[in-house]
């Protein structure tokens, strides 16, 4: 008889993204861009989930969360609120769409912090953790050739500009297979004196 591992309690498998999440008001104005970006191009991938940045995506064992949260509490503790400038757009040919993040350094030093617990993130070699190096919010993806083309046609000479203050990240989660995101943990960015050693003790 083949027990299905994700049954037992602690060995369910789950997919996790960590993001910095614009304030509701920027995440509206870019909800509104993604809709009509929708409508015009008939690509609906992009409206599931809210507007964000992503940092890294991993899937991992559920009982495995906690060390997890612990090491990235850490990192939020020590890393100073900063702010995030969206200016225009940009592309990944031939599939995706997004808008521009300007203020790249901040989000590579982050990035570059969270991957001092990648080992906590990886569930076997087919499933390593994928650290996004290039921060971007998208308007569409997944577009076929017809879509981005036209799309981009029109979106390289579109203007777009807003800005927040990123003061926390977001641990969000689903069930493998699932569609809908929820929220798992929030890590406040404190800028307290945390010295990486400290995040030594959860591992």
């Amino acid at each position: 008889m083949k027990i299905n591992i994700q049954s037992i309690p602690g060995c369910r498998i789950n997919e996790y993204m960590l993001v910095l999440n614009p304030h509701e008001e920027l995440r509206n104005k870019i909800m509104r861009v993604r809709s009509e970006f929708s409508e015009t191009y008939k690509n609906s991938a992009a409206l599931i989930g809210k507007p964000h940045i992503a940092l890294v995506r991993f899937t991992q064992l559920e009982m495995m969360e906690e060390r997890i949260v612990n090491r990235l509490k850490v990192v939020g503790m020590g890393f100073q609120p900063f702010k995030v400038v969206l200016k225009d757009y940009g592309s990944f040919p031939s599939h995706t769409i997004h808008i521009n993040v300007t203020t790249k350094v901040p989000v590579h030093n982050l990035v570059r912090e969270i991957r001092g617990a990648q080992r906590l993130m990886k569930l076997d070699n087919d499933h390593k953790p994928h650290f996004i190096d290039e921060p971007y919010i998208v308007i569409g993806r997944r577009l076929l050739p017809w879509q981005y083309e036209k799309g981009w046609l029109e979106f390289s000479h579109r203007q777009f500009t807003g800005s927040f203050i990123a003061d926390n990240m977001l641990l969000l989660k689903r069930r493998l297979g699932d569609k809908a995101w929820q929220i798992a943990q929030r890590f406040e960015f404190m800028n307290l004196p945390v010295t990486t050693k400290q995040g030594e003790l959860f591992v």
